[in-house]
């Protein structure tokens, strides 16, 4: 199995993945309610390229996969979130997984943790109940054990890479790791074209049934039905009160071709427009003839934290500053000791106009490279303005 599983992953080609690399929303509704009934929550999945580094290692170019589930559980406020970093061979090199439920009074997160190294990967496992102690482990598997396995970020791209095929050999079986951290196995199959409502719209949508097989015998069972780009129409958990609807069914009209899609790969921008492949650092609308005039439409209010997409964009956007402002710092400790000199030399004369005595005390600093007065330098401190002695009276 592992064997078979390593050669058909390795037959994948790049452009192949690269025509799956986008952005994609379902609405959480129930099991059995119409398609325009109020949505309960949100599924969004989204592919692009990355760099990924490990520490003291160059940095490389992957697909991070990034999922977000917005809505309930057995009548339970919940969310889930993945974040994977895959090569194009769909190997995984990092993967987060984390879940929460919002009961009362114990609320539950539960996050799963793992990395791939040259002996095989390691797992952490952290559950969180309410105030209690977080309860955590870890373990690890060779990577003899690990041939051709598919994580569940890699897996979400052979599925969209199957659906753009439309067909798939039978019994196709991977080894796979569990939302436990257990060894097991994971199973596609093929149920066929089959007609599905999208919107008020019909359309053909290929099924195709993934199925995780734990060691004690349980399986947990996906029905997927892909449109012919590999964009999702419904997304199904056999059992599950509740499932993934597409309700936009302007969707359709792009089956054929991904008008507007921008990937980002790491040597420059892929831009697909109209039948027109080329590579361009600017926007699509900047391109000659593509620049349209904007339509009077009325301005709908954006509540940009319920958004999965945008609150997504923002919370990567947040941990990149975060990495970024601690990293500068690091490598300027000096910054440090020229707000702590200056912090020191404010409080000490405490003066009534604090943006001058600023400017004052930063035009005096020396050149860089010249030690601070925290590190024994004596460096003269501004005075105060004639007839404005310091706040507190000394």
């Amino acid at each position: 199995m592992a064997d078979t599983a390593a050669e058909f992953l390795s037959l994948i080609g790049l452009q192949e993945l690269e025509g799956c690399l986008f952005a994609e929303r379902l609405a959480v509704v129930a099991v059995g309610a119409s398609p325009r009934d109020k949505e309960e929550g949100q599924w969004w999945m989204a592919a692009q390229w990355a760099p990924y580094q490990r520490e003291d290692e160059p940095v490389q170019s992957c697909i991070l996969v990034q999922t977000r589930f917005r809505g309930k559980k057995d009548g339970v406020p919940a969310s889930s979130t993945l974040k994977a970093y895959v090569t194009w061979q769909l190997e995984t090199l990092e993967q987060e997984e984390q879940e929460s439920l919002e009961l009362t009074p114990h609320p539950t997160e539960k996050m799963t943790h793992i990395v791939s190294h040259d002996h095989g990967m390691t797992v952490w496992k952290t559950l969180q109940e309410g105030e209690a102690e977080p309860q955590c482990q870890s373990f690890s598997y060779s990577r003899a054990r690990l041939q051709g396995v598919l994580l569940e970020g890699a897996s979400l791209l052979l599925l969209r890479v199957l659906a753009r095929r439309q067909t798939m050999p039978p019994d196709l079986v991977f080894p796979a790791i569990g939302t436990e951290g257990d060894l097991c196995t994971s199973s596609y199959s093929a149920l066929g074209i089959q007609q599905q409502a999208v919107g008020s719209a019909e359309t053909e949508v290929f099924v195709i049934q993934r199925a995780v097989h734990t060691s004690t015998g349980a399986s947990t069972v996906w029905h997927s039905s892909f449109l012919p780009n590999g964009r999702l129409a419904q997304l199904m958990q056999i059992g599950s009160p509740v499932l993934m609807l597409l309700q936009d069914e302007s969707i359709l009209s792009k089956s054929g071709t991904e008008q507007g899609r921008l990937v980002l790969p790491s040597t420059g921008s892929l831009c697909l427009l109209s039948g027109i492949q080329g590579r361009t650092p600017c926007p699509a609308f900047l391109l000659p003839g593509k620049f349209k005039p904007r339509l009077p439409f009325p301005k709908d209010h954006l509540d940009w934290e319920e958004d999965i997409e945008l609150f997504s964009c923002f919370l990567d956007r947040k941990d990149e500053l975060q990495l970024s402002h601690a990293a500068y710092l690091q490598q300027h400790p000096e910054v440090r000791a020229l707000l702590s000199d200056f912090l020191q030399a404010l409080l000490l004369q405490q003066p009534h106009d604090p943006i001058s005595f600023a400017a004052e005390f930063f035009a005096h600093q020396l050149p860089i490279g010249t030690p601070f007065a925290s590190t024994g330098a004596a460096i003269p401190l501004p005075n105060s303005s004639p007839g404005h002695p310091p706040a507190n009276g000394k």
